[in-house]
């Protein structure tokens, strides 16, 4: 299903997204958006999960993957390879789906007008100041019923402080977790559509669904 998988081996062994990667696809197909960004991309697994729906699917819409490519003090500081690994992928397969923006997640929210993004995933420096501000920050981006997608909630080594900005912002909106994986929260702070609203009455079973990845 993945092409991507095809290439360099790195993008899978450094992700701690891999348990994700079915519920990504599927909420793709099952959301239909125009403008996918997400803030964190290193290797690219879960952007390319993301194009992968969003090619195979001939789903009209834009995906933006924004990191310096740089790394941090969670990930690690890293020379230009990681860069270039994500480039190739883009080039050999998702060419119409990718765009990628070499920047800050500061510099680069010009580049959007609010209320124009649909899925968010936040996945960028893992202390609780940075993803409050990363949250803060794009929140007037995401559209009407957007959903933003937060990595790492189950978290709680060094200095990460996701799980407590999780924990705080849940309580305000409609929202469900998957524990594996690292965690990852799904968040919709601007009201969900009607069609999310089964997928509330049931969450137990999709929670069970996708954690068998």
């Amino acid at each position: 299903m993945f092409e991507f998988n095809q290439t360099n081996p790195a993008i899978r062994e450094h992700s701690a997204w891999k348990g994700h990667a079915k519920f990504a696809y599927d909420l793709v197909q099952f959301v239909n958006p125009k403008k996918i960004v997400e803030l964190g991309t290193h290797y690219g697994f879960s952007f390319f999960c993301f194009c992968q729906s969003v090619k195979n699917n001939n789903i009209s819409s834009e995906c933006f993957a924004i990191d310096s490519w740089q790394g941090d003090l969670h990930s690690g500081l890293y020379n230009d390879e990681v860069y270039n690994t994500v480039y190739e992928v883009v080039q050999n397969y998702y060419q119409k789906e990718a765009k990628m923006l070499r920047s800050s997640f500061d510099t680069a929210i010009k580049n959007f007008e609010d209320e124009t993004i649909d899925i968010l995933h936040i996945d960028g420096f893992h202390t609780y100041e940075a993803v409050s501000h990363d949250y803060t920050t794009w929140l007037p981006k995401l559209a009407k019923e957007g959903i933003v997608l937060i990595h790492d909630t189950e978290v709680r080594l060094q200095d990460f402080g996701v799980y407590k900005f999780w924990e705080e912002i849940r309580q305000q909106h409609p929202s469900f977790e998957f524990t594996h994986s690292h965690g990852l929260g799904v968040l919709f702070p601007k009201g969900c559509s009607e069609k999310f609203k089964s997928v509330f009455s049931d969450v137990n079973t999709l929670q069970l669904h996708y954690s068998k990845e």
